[in-house]
């Protein structure tokens, strides 16, 4: 009973996900990559809410990319809305996104393929491709992480129809104790894959056995023709006007390093580089998007930097150019400080041996 239960439940893992990550792909292949253009995380602690509201990242230095189809990136086929901001950071524990794309208000309770949509995807595999989203070449019924070891891609991808603005969504404790790496809420989900027919949540693998994994993302959406700044529910829903002008906003979190053992998350580091892409579906000339018809900021993957606080940066790098300067310095410190010391105790000695000395008392006064 126990085996059945568990395979349905892959199916169904398999089949939600599907609806964003199947894809049909004809011709050949050709990507002209941009390495000049990373994403930078920053160490700025104690400065965002992840609420939609995206006052808090305006002195932040994002990254502007044109979005392309990602099964054809050409630049004729560029999204109309505009372009792409990706705006990162950290504190030290936990790594911080914000995506800004314009787009008219579009938006249907339960239907996510008539709603934006976004992801990111990050290599964890060392043979990992962007394209082909891990690029491992074995089938749905081959694939496995023997087969497949070192074309891991992470995967966090939020399709928002289930999600009403402002509201925080991704890891709970009802799928987490499930072991999953699932939303039920709001479908902000944790995925790990090795190629576009291999994806599975968190936690599942090809066999549906449950391996106890984890949605480490939280993430929150808004678009600015709202009038109301926060407070909305379920019942207030579609929220906005169809067809009204503004701009999608997107804010993600999740820490460092996660407990994950089985290659089915990325682990940062603060002062090394990682790989990502990002991914946005977006429901054009009336039509719902379909799978593998959505935009990427580019054709291969965008370095992406965690960057140390410039304090300790600027420390280390003095250490590593002269550590002389450093032991001399210290040196003159304790110099003086011992100089100080003395000059104190000598006069300290001085005053007690004074007060020691007998005074001379005149014989006519005894």
């Amino acid at each position: 009973m126990m085996i059945r239960v568990i395979l349905l439940f892959t199916a169904l893992v398999s089949a939600r996900i599907g609806e964003v990550a199947s894809h049909e792909e004809s011709g050949v292949w050709s990507c002209d990559p941009q390495p000049e253009i990373r994403v930078e995380a920053e160490f700025r602690p104690g400065i965002i809410t992840l609420d939609g509201h995206v006052d808090d990242w305006k002195d932040v230095e994002g990254s502007e990319f044109s979005l392309l189809p990602a099964l054809d990136p050409d630049a004729d086929k560029e999204y109309t809305g505009g372009k792409m901001t990706v705006k990162a950071l950290h504190d030290g524990s936990e790594v911080f996104f914000m995506l800004h794309v314009d787009g008219p208000y579009k938006y249907m309770r339960g239907d996510s393929h008539r709603c934006a949509s976004v992801a990111l995807m990050f290599q964890i595999g060392e043979n990992a491709t962007y394209h082909g989203m891990g690029g491992c070449g074995e089938t749905t019924e081959t694939c496995s992480s023997k087969t497949c070891h070192g074309h891991e891609v992470d995967i966090m991808h939020f399709a928002i129809g289930d999600a009403i603005p402002g509201r925080l969504y991704g890891s709970n404790s009802l799928d987490n104790g499930n072991g999953t790496g699932g939303d039920r809420f709001g479908h902000l989900v944790d995925v790990y894959a090795w190629n576009p027919h291999c994806r599975y949540l968190d936690g599942v693998g090809p066999s549906g056995n449950v391996s106890g994994g984890q949605n480490n993302w939280k993430g929150v959406w808004w678009h600015s023709s709202f009038t109301l700044h926060s407070g909305l529910v379920e019942e207030d829903s579609p929220y906005g006007i169809d067809g009204e002008a503004g701009s999608y906003y997107f804010e993600f979190s999740r820490p460092l390093r996660t407990m994950d053992r089985l290659q089915q998350d990325v682990q940062f580091s603060i002062g090394e580089s990682s790989k990502v892409s990002v991914g946005f579906w977006y429901p054009e000339e009336g039509k719902p998007w379909h799978a593998s018809g959505h935009y990427s900021i580019g054709c291969d993957w965008v370095a992406f930097d965690i960057v140390p606080s410039e304090a300790i940066g600027a420390a280390t790098k003095d250490l590593q150019k002269n550590p002389w300067d450093v032991a001399l310095a210290f040196s003159l410190l304790f110099s003086v400080v011992a100089f100080c010391l003395s000059v104190f105790v000598g006069h300290r000695f001085s005053t007690f041996t004074k007060a020691r000395e007998p005074r001379f008392i005149p014989l006519e006064n005894m």
